[in-house]
């Protein structure tokens, strides 16, 4: 069966971001042994229309994703519909979905988003508002199946992996090869990709989904125990802590289930991720069982106010320092009188390095009331300032488990060598 696929954005012809949902797209399709003819990206300008009148009558599928938005530029519910010949029409349960996640700002531009075309089904979007929804017309007697996906990559892969791809499985008769899931944190994907290679196990294939703050990697074929002398490859190569079973859980809520688990609290202290640690602890409902609070200790006088970190250390060691990381993690351990505490400080960039401190250094600081406080240095690379704070707040989330836990995170640390 073959494919067209197309991914709608002007921020993606102008070049203000990269795609990212043809490669995961064409992964999956490939897998199941369709055929795609094109996979291309347009602008949000209603080029789609022209576009759709080509590929109607040489695809069996037809994915489109963007476009579903309530603003003006967002045209791929009415285009689609007059590529089907039917009028759009109101759903339901897209408006009751709709009204119970925006109330009554629903009424205006975002009543939009409840109207789908006539006669086509829809496809709930639990991570945004705008739903998507599939169906079928006939076009000089060949029949085409189109597909319609929000373009936001969070929402679009979770729709896709959830109810695209079975659809599609089924479509196809491809019968899903057995596969187990995991998740990889601070591991380059092009890096991952290249340990997968080195493992080596006979008919073990690999697949990647990236995402801001892990990959997902997916392992299948062969036998089950192939499958586990596969990752247990992986995992001597890549080192300690940095890959768990199961794709579901990242590496904050790793350590707050552990957490949870043994009825822990922490506290933080954060100079240059600026208070990403606390967003993501607290990101999850129910945080404050087990999240006491933190400081952002950006400036140095913030350093030795707030958590009271000497003078001395500073003028001596430097800001970017283990004395500091450690003083920081017991300063705020000390207000907070929490089990655990972390701090992190370190150079951003991509300006503040030096040679014996360049762009993307860290020290990471942990204080316990039952364990001696440690502090680990680690060297990532370079590639953009956000990118370094989400790479320095995963490793403080990581190690921070792994201190709990009682292990010995400096020398896991010291193995993790493709960060």
């Amino acid at each position: 069966m073959t494919v067209s696929l197309y991914v709608i954005g002007t921020e993606l012809t102008r070049g203000i971001i990269s795609d990212r949902h043809i490669p995961f797209l064409c992964e999956s399709l490939a897998r199941m042994n369709y055929v795609v003819r094109r996979a291309v990206i347009v602008p949000d300008d209603g080029s789609i229309e022209a576009e759709l009148e080509v590929c109607a009558s040489d695809s069996d599928i037809i994915l489109v994703t963007g476009g579903l938005g309530p603003t003006a530029d967002d045209l791929t519910r009415k285009i689609i519909a007059g590529e089907a010949g039917v009028p759009l029409v109101k759903n339901q349960e897209a408006w009751d979905e709709l009204y119970r996640r925006v109330g009554e700002r629903i009424y205006g531009a975002n009543e939009n988003q409840a109207y789908i075309p006539q006669g086509f089904d829809l496809i709930p979007n639990p991570k945004g508002t705008a739903p998507g929804f599939r169906g079928s017309f006939e076009r000089n007697g060949h029949k085409v199946t189109i597909v319609a996906m929000p373009g936001p990559p969070r929402e679009l892969q979770y729709m896709y992996l959830n109810y695209v791809e079975p659809y599609l499985s089924n479509l196809a008769g491809y019968v899903e090869k057995q596969r187990d899931e995991y998740s990889v944190f601070l591991i380059p994907e092009a890096k991952l990709d290249d340990l997968c290679k080195q493992c080596n196990v006979p008919d073990v294939t690999w697949g990647t989904r990236f995402q801001d703050l892990k990959i997902s990697l997916y392992v299948q074929g062969s036998t089950a125990e192939n499958r586990k002398v596969f990752i247990k490859k992986l995992r001597e190569l890549a080192g300690e802590g940095l890959i768990s079973d199961g794709d579901e859980k990242d590496a904050c809520t790793l350590l707050t289930d552990y957490l949870s688990e043994n009825k822990m609290t922490i506290s933080t202290a954060e100079s240059c991720t600026s208070g990403l640690i606390a967003k993501l602890l607290t990101d999850k409902s129910g945080s404050s069982a087990w999240y006491w609070g933190g400081g952002v200790t950006y400036d140095n006088s913030a350093k030795t106010a707030l958590v009271g970190v000497k003078e001395e250390t500073l003028k001596k060691y430097g800001a970017v320092s283990s004395q500091t990381a450690i003083e920081m993690a017991k300063g705020i351990r000390s207000v907070s009188k929490t089990n655990l505490s972390v701090s992190v400080t370190g150079i951003a960039g991509p300006t503040g390095g030096t040679d014996d401190k360049p762009v993307g250094t860290v020290w990471l600081g942990f204080s316990s009331a039952k364990r001696p406080e440690v502090a680990v240095k680690l060297q990532f690379m370079s590639i953009s300032r956000d990118s370094l704070r989400r790479r320095f707040a995963t490793a403080a989330l990581v190690l921070l488990r792994l201190y709990a836990q009682g292990c010995d995170i400096i020398d896991i640390a010291s193995h993790w060598l493709y960060i």
